[in-house]
């Protein structure tokens, strides 16, 4: 029954093409809203003149303001990450979304508004898992997106409180030098807080810096480190180019054989293991290890460019899963299925695979064949291991 219905739902998702907008569509809009309504809601709706006016006058803006103007900005620059599914997008949108739900309780205002951010939060850590891509590229474009904000929090922080330094900060030239000064945590002494607020708001400063300096530096190294670690856990070593290729995927006999018996005839193959193997089993094969029906696993297995998947697992019904995958991320490659219980026939051909193959079922015709004495012929041996049900003739 459970895995009817897992059936149902996943050929619904197709359908419906979720996994090209669930989820990270609805809380990219969620966030973009959030950041636009904590705007709206400080700056009593007329944040659009607060931000023109920021750096032609002194005091067009009180320095409460100043953290939800930041907040703000930020959501509305993490909305953009997370449609491309950015973990760190994702990181700093749940940074942002708790600190705006907390500062609104501290200010005793916005208490819808803070329910509203309580439930981004709360979804955001029911589909975290959705949100796992982390390529340099975007890595370094929202790391220094973070490192942005607080260079403005750090430098309009100490242009608003300047009367409470020693000197006091009478321009932004200066406060921009004591906000790079703090949050390198260099502290040259030249410039020195005078009061209590603005002690308080150097620590913040330093803090942060040190915390946003430390994650930008781990998000674009981090990727690099863990793509050579992952070709070093898994023994992968230089792919070849995944074009033109077959990729198999499983760790049963059916799979092993069958790829060893398309790269005699000269074939490129790519196998695809849900767990790492020994070096003696993927030895002489292009190979990598994930969720098979993962769709960024498949991606990386080159299946958008190949000649056709050969799903080989030894559940049935994940080969089922995996074939929807393919369907969704490269439906003209073609799909071959191993099935493994002559029962489950029926339910694979609902996914619609091009090719089923049977052995289990071959050896079981054969062994009524051979004691009742029945002639075996190359048609009998097609038509008891292959089953074409679309696709390429």
């Amino acid at each position: 029954m459970l895995r009817k219905l897992r059936a149902t739902g996943a050929l619904l998702a197709q359908r419906l093409y979720l996994s090209l907008w669930f989820p990270h569509l609805p809380l990219a809009l969620l966030v973009f809203l959030g950041g636009y309504l904590l705007l709206d809601s400080s700056f009593t709706g007329h944040w659009q003149e607060y931000v023109e006016q920021l750096l032609a006058k002194k005091d067009a803006l009180k320095p409460n303001l100043l953290p939800p103007l930041l907040i703000g900005c930020g959501l509305l620059l993490m909305a953009g990450g997370l449609l491309f599914r950015s973990r760190l997008a994702w990181v700093i949108a749940l940074l942002l979304v708790t600190v705006a739900a907390v500062n609104l309780l501290s200010e005793h205002q916005g208490s819808q508004l803070v329910f509203y951010f309580v439930a981004i939060l709360g979804l955001l850590f029911l589909f975290w898992r959705h949100f796992d891509r982390s390529s340099v590229t975007a890595s370094t474009l929202f790391a220094l997106t973070a490192v942005i904000m607080l260079l403005g929090y750090s430098t309009f922080g100490a242009y608003y409180l300047g009367d409470e330094f020693r000197p006091e900060i009478e321009d932004l030239g200066t406060a921009f030098y004591w906000a790079m000064v703090t949050m390198s945590t260099v502290g040259y002494g030249d410039i020195s807080p005078a009061s209590g607020d603005a002690r308080v708001f150097s620590a913040s400063v330093i803090i942060l810096g040190v915390a946003v300096f430390a994650t930008a530096l781990t998000a674009v190294i981090a990727p690099l480190v863990s793509q050579s670690l992952a070709r070093i856990v898994h023994q992968q070593g230089a792919k070849m180019k995944r074009e033109n290729h077959f990729v198999v995927i499983g760790h049963t006999p059916l799979a092993a054989n069958t790829a060893q018996a398309l790269q005699k005839r000269g074939m490129a193959v790519t196998r695809l293991f849900r767990h790492a193997v020994d070096e003696s089993e993927s030895q002489g094969f292009d190979h990598l290890v994930g969720e098979p029906s993962n769709l960024q696993v498949l991606k990386n297995a080159g299946v958008e460019h190949a000649e056709a998947v050969l799903t080989m697992l030894a559940d049935d019904s994940e080969n089922a899963f995996v074939v929807l995958a393919v369907r969704e991320l490269a439906p003209h490659v073609e799909t071959i299925v191993g099935v493994n219980d002559a029962s489950h026939l029926d339910k694979i051909k609902l996914v619609h695979p091009n090719v089923l193959i049977t052995p289990q079922l071959l050896g079981s015709e054969l062994t009524a064949m051979l004691l009742s004495g029945e002639e075996i012929t190359a048609d009998v041996l097609m038509k008891n291991t292959f089953e074409r049900l679309n696709g390429k003739k």
